[in-house]
């Protein structure tokens, strides 16, 4: 097998999918493009705002992305590359791209608002409040992981030499522009009302004198700095009115994105790296630190975007599904937003392939093997591999920047949903309730709990963000099934996602309790403390709300 054979294969499977599987959903499920959408009905200017089909979608893929369809391949390839390629195409199809619609559909048509909302019409007000809790427990070890991946994307020293690390110092420097041209970037959007043709010469223009200015003046940060500073900016993008930062920076990063996968597509087609992988290792591998790791349920928590992913749900129904300006884009902002990122997973498990050895996978994190594959694939086309590794880097960097901002937004907006009293005017609220539900309060203790778990690195926390994210899919996908069925829609491709994906997280988040209790005996850091916590409450909230949303699911009179 050559990459060459799998990239043509995954596109024409993937987009057979789109044409044939998604407007299958879409018939089903019912699209009106004459109805009046929240983001018209509810416009605020500031999480209601209408937005073109390209804008939406490049704050879709850019968000739902991040590092995880890059990082999920890479670290899961010890199983071989079958498995994986498997797990991405069936996952990506099947389970990913059904549940990204399901749950934009499913706000699109209930004012916009949260798979949480979702759950209280639908399931119970029980069953919303600690779907809240898991949402927020969650958003910490995805905004944890992705904050130290971002924060390493910057570190412009190697922490054993002390050598200076250019190119990740040149990424440093670009993503701060970006920062800068996002925020000039949305002023234009919105007042200079031009037509989509201009905004993306203006979006192209900005994007390449960003990356230019920061190849020629780097800026060299140790790790922990930037570390400080990501968080010092999430806190701020928290806050900040959607159409002022997160939709233009997204928009923005969408197009270096589309442009890394192109020539990342057009590099594996030119060179046709071959596949150094085994076709398949071992159902059980032991590390050299003695950690035992099974293919089930392994494989499936550690591939999660670019399979399916539970976050895809909150980003679908938390922050996308207010931005929709026509029913009509919900298919390919969704559906096809994840099979492209699926997409991108097999370009990840391709570059994996090449770069692994005899002795195995080489050492580095996953964006910088990806990086250093892709650069190779591209010297075929003349192009220095110097500057193609740090514009890789840079759109790595650009997508896990980017969920940080959604997944820490939905985060404190669970926190403040958990102690708002849809009952109680704000103005009569006591003093403790107006505070836990003050949107910079809720964002800072969110924060800085996540900084205190980031310290822990984003290798260690992967395996229990992965079981979270995945048993936070098999949640929206209860929730999006009670949906269809209680308005009289068929949700029956929904079930068996929802089965497979509860015995999966179940079992690893078990695992990984059984693991930390294991090292309590020689590590009883506060890291592993705090990762053993969060297991042992994800566990306990997944039961109850899986509980609570199947019997209801069940309940024929309920349904009625």
């Amino acid at each position: 097998m050559n990459g060459l054979l799998l990239i043509l294969l995954a596109a024409v499977i993937l987009g057979g999918a789109y044409l044939v599987y998604g407007r299958y959903l879409a018939k089903k499920w019912g699209i009106d493009p004459k109805a009046k959408t929240p983001a018209y009905e509810y416009e605020d200017g500031v999480d209601y705002v209408p937005a073109d089909t390209g804008v939406v979608f490049g704050h879709q893929f850019a968000s739902i992305a991040g590092a995880g369809p890059i990082n999920g391949p890479i670290q899961a390839a010890m199983f071989g590359w079958l498995p994986v390629l498997l797990w991405i195409l069936l996952g990506g199809i099947f389970f990913g791209a059904v549940q990204d619609f399901a749950a934009m559909y499913a706000s699109v048509k209930n004012k916009g608002r949260s798979i949480g909302y979702i759950i209280e019409v639908y399931i119970g007000k029980l069953g919303k409040r600690l779907f809240l809790l898991f949402t927020w427990l969650f958003s910490i070890l995805v905004v944890a992981a992705f904050a130290d991946i971002v924060a390493g994307t910057f570190n412009g020293f190697n922490a054993e030499t002390g050598d200076k690390i250019t190119a990740n110092a040149s990424v440093a420097t670009t993503s701060l522009l970006f920062i800068a041209a996002a925020v000039g970037l949305g002023f234009f959007l919105k007042y200079a009302k031009k037509n989509k043709w201009v905004n993306t010469v203006v979006a192209i223009a900005l994007l390449v004198v960003c990356v230019a200015i920061g190849i020629f003046f780097p800026i060299y940060v140790k790790q922990s700095s930037w570390l400080l500073f990501v968080y010092a900016y999430v806190i701020v993008a928290c806050v900040t009115p959607v159409w002022a930062l997160l939709q233009p920076r997204d928009y923005l990063n969408s197009f270096l994105l589309i442009a890394m996968m192109i020539a990342a597509f057009l590099g594996i087609i030119i060179y046709n790296p071959s596949m150094n992988l085994p076709v398949f290792t071992s159902f059980k591998l032991t590390s050299a630190t003695g950690t035992v790791s099974y293919l089930f349920p392994t494989l499936f928590v550690t591939i999660a975007c670019g399979a399916v992913s539970g976050f895809h749900a909150l980003v679908s129904s938390g922050t996308a599904s207010k931005q929709i300006k026509n029913e009509k884009s919900m298919l390919p902002v969704s559906f096809g937003g994840m099979l492209l990122e699926s997409f991108l997973a097999i370009t990840a498990l391709i570059a994996v392939g090449f770069v692994a050895t005899s002795e195995g996978i080489p050492a580095g994190t996953p964006p910088q093997l990806f990086a250093s594959a892709i650069s190779t694939f591209l010297t075929k086309l003349g192009l220095p591999e110097s500057v193609t590794f740090t514009l890789i880097t840079l759109a790595i960097s650009a997508f896990a920047l980017t969920s940080l901002d959604s997944v820490a937004r939905v985060g404190r907006i669970a926190f403040q949903e958990f102690f708002t009293d849809d009952t109680v005017a704000k103005d009569k609220m006591n003093p403790l309730q107006r505070l836990l539900v003050n949107k910079y309060f809720a964002t800072v203790l969110t924060l800085v709990l996540c900084y205190v778990l980031s310290r822990v690195g984003y290798a260690n926390i992967w395996p229990l963000f992965g079981s979270a994210n995945q048993l936070l899919s098999a949640l929206a996908l209860i929730a999006c099934a009670v949906f269809l069925k209680k308005t009289k829609r068929q949700g029956f491709m929904l079930w068996a996602p929802m089965l497979i994906m509860l015995g999966v997280t179940f079992t690893a988040l078990i695992l990984k309790m059984a693991e930390l209790l294991k090292s309590f005996g020689t590590a009883a850091t506060a890291g592993n403390i705090l990762q053993f916590v969060f297991a042992v409450l994800l566990l306990i909230l997944g039961v109850i709300v899986a509980f609570e949303g199947i019997r209801k699911l069940l309940d024929k009179k309920a349904m009625a």
